[in-house]
């Protein structure tokens, strides 16, 4: 009679040591040999590049002197330690990992033996591992993928943040060191950087406001009054509002920024000739604002246009006609039938669309690059989004640090809205009654 205390203690000891005690000998020296190895890896290689992930490295690279000859001596790279030591982190909690299963595997085996039952040999272990935990064997490739190629530069660019890996500090050349909240700090209460901050943030949180509902309040009446039934052509009407959806951002939003040029556009052409002069679109910082907004709805109005026709084919018709049989008009019958169950199916999808105008970088990029300048900003202009600063800070700049720190703050207003409004949705609250 095997005792489960004594498999678990051999198992800590050492990774097989359990399984051998339970005598499966296979599983126990596959086992011991993963453990060898992993023991070995963690000596050897990992304890070398989780000490660089803590110092960012000790001896820059630099011209050394030897006699009469000058040559480049190759130091340490901050970053490349820094991923580096992420990977060694992994592979090590993934061996971690292993390393408790190990002790739970040899418990319970013995644990089972105890009562009378016989440990399973290896041909039976495999065949039951199949068909028990067939579910984690599938999923866990994906999540290894997930961790190396998405957790992993997630991660990475959070730890940037608290570095002061920005021009004029950037390996090779120079070591890039910890500074803990330095760079948050500095974001807060430097006053070039806070009120850069500050006028971009409220930009931003006006943007995504205006954009969303002028897209999805379009994109719902447009539906609504496709569905009419005394419009003829549907399909027609469908298939030619869908176009500005089918083309793709780049090519629309760069003519768009041709047809809103302050001289040679033909939009202020056209107006010269009524005898107006034209606003100028992209230069001026009020209807620069408007003109990104004007396309977003040409480029945004389709989506919600399918999503609400989708939702409109959906409502019985019965409500409708009772609705009718009681005296209610048009207007009585959008109101009290047609957007309550519209909002009720696209609540999320709205969410979504909101968290995604935050972060919409291709229309703001593409039409007006950010500008007009403002000179009272730290590289930005009027129409730059936070995810815009972000990537001017980071490929214009080099001011990497910076942009982890705006990364993090959009993360956390995206995340904590997300779910604070989809929280007092409706279909959230009856699906948690539901439940």
């Amino acid at each position: 009679m095997k005792k489960p205390a004594v498999a678990a203690v051999l198992s800590v000891v050492f990774i097989g040591f359990g399984q051998a005690y339970n005598r499966q000998w296979i599983k126990g020296i596959l086992f011991a040999a993963f453990g060898a190895a992993g023991l070995y890896l963690f000596v050897f290689e990992l304890f070398d590049l989780l000490r660089g992930l803590t110092t960012l490295g000790t001896q820059p690279s630099g011209f050394v002197k030897t006699g009469k000859l000058t040559k480049m001596v190759e130091g340490d790279h901050s970053i490349f330690m820094m991923i580096k030591g992420l990977v060694a982190l992994v592979v090590a909690l993934l061996f971690v990992f292993f390393y408790v299963l190990n002790v739970r595997d040899a418990y319970l085996v013995a644990k089972a033996s105890a009562q009378g039952t016989a440990p399973r040999r290896f041909g039976q272990s495999l065949a039951m591992l199949g068909q028990k935990h067939f579910a984690y064997l599938v999923l866990l490739p994906p999540l290894v993928a997930i961790a190396f190629l998405t957790v992993l530069p997630l991660v990475f660019s959070v730890l940037i943040a608290f570095t002061n890996y920005a021009d004029p500090i950037l390996p090779p050349a120079k070591l890039v060191d910890w500074v803990g909240f330095a760079n948050f700090a500095k974001m807060l209460s430097l006053k070039q950087w806070s009120y850069t901050f500050g006028g971009i943030l409220r930009w931003t949180v006006v943007w995504a406001i205006l954009a969303t509902a002028t897209t999805y309040v379009g994109g719902i009446l447009v539906a609504v009054l496709i569905q009419q039934p005394r419009v003829r052509f549907k399909k027609f009407w469908r298939t030619a509002l869908m176009i500005p959806f089918a083309i793709p951002n780049m090519v629309s939003l760069l003519v768009m920024r041709n047809m809103f040029n302050n001289q040679f556009g033909p939009i202020n052409q056209y107006l010269r000739k009524l005898g107006l002069e034209g606003p100028p679109w992209l230069t001026d910082p009020f209807w620069a604002k408007v003109t990104v907004v004007l396309a977003n709805m040409w480029m945004g109005i389709p989506i919600t246009m399918i999503l609400a026709v989708g939702v409109l084919t959906t409502i019985p018709r019965d409500l409708y006609e009772a609705a009718e049989v009681d005296g209610a008009g048009s207007y009585q019958r959008l109101r009290s039938i047609t957007m309550p169950m519209v909002l009720f199916a696209t609540a999320p999808i709205l969410i979504m669309q909101f968290a995604g105008n935050i972060n919409n970088f291709n229309v703001i990029y593409l039409l007006t690059n950010g500008e007009p300048v403002n000179v009272r900003y730290q590289f930005a202009g009027d129409t730059d989004l936070l995810v815009t600063w972000l990537y001017k800070l980071a490929l214009n700049q080099s001011q990497f640090s910076f942009a982890s720190v705006i990364g993090i703050f959009i993360f956390l207003i995206v995340g904590s809205l997300s779910v604070w409004s989809y929280t007092r949705t409706r279909s959230y609250r009856e699906e948690d009654m539901i439940q």
